[in-house]
């Protein structure tokens, strides 16, 4: 993987509130004000709402949010919506489902265009499902095993909302998680309001309120947010 790329964001969750320190960092990164975002995660569940939340919280940094309504595999496949994405410079996909959200993108105009700018220095975040999707392998949210994403990075699995009894009470899911994944392949747990970025440069670094896990073979890596670039970009 090269490292010209633009800033990568992956969230664990409670994305949009005090605390998620690192979007002011991204805000600037991006070189404007405007912000795009994709609710379709969220395609069931009032994605207006997203771009609401997203709005009012970039508002008090500075920034102007435009919500992109790519909700069905239709829509991911409009020109028009493809173009929008391909010109953005700071690109946002919400929570949600992941299995929704990658079911309408993989293979689509619009995930297309979204490489496109993220290759060319756009900075691309997602949070919880939106975190999820954009790696492969993708951590099934329905018990924890391992299943096709959309391999935006690959070698890397994350579970986002780690540490939150609601989202896992006893452990199990993430417990699968690492179990199944293959030998060396890091799956990482990134707490709410907590980010696991990766450089233009290809580092990757740990920002927010809370600290990233990284497990490999099973276990817990010492210094494993430091030591990704040797786990992953490869």
């Amino acid at each position: 993987m090269s490292g010209d790329r633009g800033p990568l964001a992956l969230i664990g969750g409670a994305e949009w509130t005090p605390g998620c320190t690192f979007d002011a960092e991204l805000l600037a990164e991006a070189g404007g004000a405007e912000i795009l975002v994709l609710p379709t995660a969220a395609a069931y569940q009032h994605p207006e709402r997203s771009v609401v939340a997203a709005s009012e919280w970039f508002e008090s940094l500075g920034g102007r949010v435009h919500g992109l309504m790519v909700l069905t595999r239709a829509d991911a496949e409009d020109l028009g919506a493809a173009d929008i994405v391909r010109r953005a410079r700071f690109i946002y996909l919400g929570p949600g489902s992941p299995l929704h959200l990658r079911s309408v993108l993989k293979g689509s105009r619009v995930f297309e265009a979204m490489r496109q700018a993220w290759a060319e220095g756009a900075v691309l975040a997602g949070s919880s499902a939106g975190a999820m999707v954009l790696t492969d392998p993708m951590v099934d949210p329905r018990g924890g095993a391992l299943t096709v994403g959309l391999g935006l990075i690959e070698h890397l699995a994350v579970v986002p909302h780690f540490g939150d009894v609601d989202e896992d009470a006893h452990g199990e899911k993430l417990h699968r998680s690492v179990a199944l994944a293959p030998p060396h392949l890091p799956v990482v747990g990134i707490p709410e309001r907590t980010a696991l970025i990766r450089g233009p440069a290809g580092t990757w670094r740990s920002a927010g309120q809370g600290e990233v896990t990284v497990f490999v073979d099973g276990t817990v890596v010492e210094d494993g947010v430091e030591r990704l670039a040797a786990l992953v970009d490869r």
